[in-house]
């Protein structure tokens, strides 16, 4: 009430003093005279100023009465001990060992195909056939003459037991039964190359030769086999990560392709660093997931390098750096009735960040308030008026 008290008369005053000076400059102007014109704009500035200077003594009046005080709007956020969870986010391929395209060791015309696209085979089943050139009957040739050296050998072996008959005819038998023997096993393994068969189980993923045509040992490319139970993927990690990414991490792997998302670990750590990049290479096991995840797809590996139990973070946005580089942040004091508190400005150190928040090591403790909204507009020692 006194501050209206003390503003309607100078109000009224100001508004006397317009209409006063509207009809005198009127009956002035009218008249024409230019020396009383000039007279009368120096009263009016005279007029002016006093009613400026009293302006701004109420002001101060005001002010000092604190009932409308004039003070920076600011939000606050609580700090809050929780688990920060940074990860080192890098880029791979799916690989797997398992992974292969099968070549002739013998050429000549492929007789025969014996499996499908997409047909699970298992390990050492045949898959395909090459013409032996005639080695089968080789073979069977072979097994008569080394049927009858075994036979010859075993008489001889009878009688020289028995002490009859010359030591040489003995070895003989026996030199040419082993020759004999020799002769077979060779030609079983040459009949061997002629066939196609599975390293181990998995899935016909392409014919890549039809049967038919003539191929050739090292170079002609008949089948691709897939098994998809163990594949993992690769990826580089520079040198500096080291001490933090080691073997049973745990690691997100994100399929773009697929919009999935899956948890594993690191199996296995490298222990080369490449000179050429100063990284080493990580394998990360991952299923196969129904078959939808595929060797060669690109996924985004994101792997825990760091954890911390009871950390304090805080938006990126309310930090400022002073002059020397020290970085800081606004608290406030308890707040009044009206929501008034002090503006304290605390000097932090910082830790890892994790999108738009950053882990405070020093400087902040569980419980503090801090200034979120309006940060960057207050003042060390300010009062500030806290909206939440």
């Amino acid at each position: 009430m006194k501050k209206i008290f003390i503003i309607l008369p100078i109000s009224l005053l100001i508004i006397s003093c317009g209409n006063n000076n509207s009809k005198s400059i009127d009956k002035i102007i009218e008249e024409g005279n230019l020396q009383a014109l000039r007279t009368k704009r120096t009263e009016v500035m005279a007029e002016q100023q006093t009613i400026t200077n009293q302006l701004k003594q109420l002001d101060e009046a005001i002010a000092s009465l604190g009932s409308v005080k004039k003070v920076p709007l600011v939000t606050t956020i609580t700090a809050k001990d929780t688990i920060f969870n940074h990860y080192l986010e890098l880029q791979g391929n799916v690989e797997t060992k398992k992974n292969i395209v099968l070549y002739p060791e013998m050429g000549g015309i492929l007789t025969r195909v014996y499996v499908k696209k997409g047909q699970k085979v298992s390990k050492g089943q045949l898959l395909a056939r090459i013409d032996d050139g005639g080695l089968s009957q080789q073979l069977s040739q072979i097994q008569v003459q080394a049927q009858l050296a075994k036979t010859t050998f075993d008489r001889q072996k009878r009688l020289w037991d028995q002490k009859i008959g010359s030591e040489i005819q003995f070895l003989e038998a026996k030199t040419n039964f082993e020759a004999q023997q020799n002769a077979v096993n060779q030609i079983k393994r040459q009949l061997a190359k002629t066939t196609i068969n599975a390293p181990f189980s998995g899935v016909i993923d392409d014919i890549i030769t039809e049967q038919g045509t003539v191929v050739s040992p090292g170079q002609s490319s008949i089948i691709r086999i897939i098994n998809l139970d163990d594949m993992y993927i690769e990826t580089e990690v520079p040198e500096r990560y080291i001490p933090n990414v080691t073997v049973g991490k745990n690691v997100e792997v994100f399929f773009p392709i697929l919009g999935k998302t899956i948890s594993t670990k690191i199996r296995q750590v490298g222990n080369y660093i490449n000179p050429n990049n100063r990284s080493f290479m990580v394998e990360v096991g991952i299923p196969s997931e129904g078959g939808t995840v595929k060797p060669n797809l690109t996924a985004k590996v994101k792997i825990n390098d760091y954890t911390n139990e009871k950390a304090i973070l805080i938006p990126q946005s309310i930090i400022s750096e002073n002059a020397e580089g020290d970085q800081y942040t606004y608290v406030t004091s308890s707040k009044n009735d009206q929501n008034i508190a002090e503006a304290k400005k605390v000097i932090i150190k910082t830790g890892k960040i994790q999108g738009d928040l950053i882990e405070v090591i020093e400087g902040i403790s569980s419980g503090d308030a801090i200034i979120s909204e309006g940060a960057r507009s207050v003042k060390d020692g300010q009062e500030v008026k806290i909206l939440n």
